[in-house]
């Protein structure tokens, strides 16, 4: 390879990992917005003050829905139409459905307009993942991938910015405004090298059932799931009831959700820095994702002990429960690894989606258990679980630092 080409390639590389990291901008941006408009958007539309947290875990539960049903729909045509296909699909569904969102006037609305949301937030990550690792160097990957979700994950903290000065209505807009003008720098961005080698290929591809027909594919599918299950559970019950577990904890000042969210992800993107440095040092997936667990349990641990929490303790602790769960760009590396090029997407694209959706019964899980033994023991009894589980299942996967991804599945 001379070196103009050389040039060119490296080029097209760095473009193509910069879409990436903006496409999980908005990602992230979307996913959130409604954890930081909670209170204020359902209130506007006449929701009751007592009603907002039984409303609001009822619409969350419906757009983590959504991204459960659009990964296996992304992931599949991923697989079949093309990385690219996907990315433009998913883009043009979410950012029309924000425009929507900011015209809602009853419950049914929003929960209908979030859950398209879902559908067509669920395609982003895992095409975009799968993109990077399947272009760059087996020993880079794990820098692009990192890059995507540090960069990425920075959109928590625009949405609450945005969110605090402008009404919930404009929160929205500017989501679809900012997705439309990423569909636009998608048009610059090229189809994966190793996807158009078995594009022509008499293989089967996209093939959802392929992991059902295999032993052995279907555990290591499903421990690829598990592993990220814990990383939810920080997000979407410590940090977005955060209010609930404020006054649990005997807080003299309400706390923020929508700081919560902001300072947790500015941890979950310093985390991720880490946790991608620290893989490549180590060129161990699986030692990073140990560590950071490990970590992720303890800052759990320091916020549910955090009696009378105030403001300031509240934007430490939230910093370090991201940093505990910013293994996540390592996560989202995994089950790429893990997987042929002919269901690479499928499986890419449905496992991040399956760990959202796995608030669903997270949610009906810690319902439950407060009923029983209040928020914060609940926390911790829900936590332990869930992180037992994590570090157990991956103890179950290989390590894949090195893993060449030009291979495919067999029927």
């Amino acid at each position: 390879m001379n070196d103009t080409v050389k040039s060119n390639a490296n080029r097209n590389i760095i473009f193509l990992v910069l879409v990436a990291s903006l496409g999980y901008f908005v990602d992230i941006y979307d996913l959130l917005v409604f954890s930081i408009v909670r209170v204020p958007s359902l209130l506007s539309i006449g929701v009751k003050q007592a009603d907002v947290k039984a409303v609001g875990i009822t619409i969350i539960n419906w757009q983590m829905l959504g991204l459960l049903i659009g990964g296996l729909l992304w992931g599949i045509l991923g697989d079949k139409l093309g990385r690219i296909k996907v990315l433009f699909g998913s883009i043009l569904m979410y950012s029309v459905a924000n425009f929507v969102n900011g015209r809602v006037t009853g419950v049914d609305q929003y929960i209908i307009v979030r859950f398209i949301a879902g559908i067509g937030l669920a395609g982003e990550l895992g095409a975009g993942i799968t993109l990077v690792t399947e272009t760059m160097k087996t020993t880079k990957r794990g820098y692009g991938t990192m890059i995507v979700s540090v960069i990425g994950l920075l959109g928590a903290a625009a949405a609450n910015l945005v969110a605090k000065n402008l009404d919930w209505h404009w929160a929205y807009y500017v989501g679809g405004i900012l997705g439309i003008f990423l569909l636009l720098l998608r048009l610059g961005t090229f189809e994966s090298g190793l996807y158009k080698e078995v594009e022509n290929r008499d293989i089967s591809r996209g093939n959802f059932l392929m992991l059902f027909t295999n032993f052995k594919r279907f555990i290591k599918y499903l421990y690829c799931i598990l592993v990220g299950a814990a990383n939810w559970f920080v997000i979407g019950i410590l940090i977005t009831l955060s209010p609930e577990f404020g006054k649990a904890l005997g807080a003299k000042v309400a706390l923020n959700a929508g700081d919560g969210v902001f300072y947790s992800y500015i941890g979950i993107a310093i985390g991720g820095l880490f946790a991608g440095l620290f893989s490549q040092i180590t060129r161990s997936r699986r030692l990073t994702v140990v560590v950071f667990i490990i970590i992720s349990a303890i800052s759990t641990v320091c916020y549910l002990q955090a009696t009378e929490i105030t403001n300031t303790q509240f934007t430490w602790l939230c910093l370090f429960m991201g940093f505990g769960v910013g293994y996540w760009p390592i996560f989202v590396t995994i089950p790429a690894e893990q997987f042929g090029t002919n269901i690479r997407a499928t499986v890419t694209t449905t496992v991040p989606n399956f760990i959202r959706a796995s608030l669903i019964p997270i949610n009906a899980a810690f319902a439950t258990l407060t009923t029983h033994y209040g928020m914060i023991n609940s926390g911790y009894i829900l936590m332990g679980i869930l992180s037992m589980i994590a570090l157990f299942s991956i103890s179950q996967l290989k390590e894949t630092f090195h893993t060449e991804l030009d291979y495919v599945e067999q029927a």
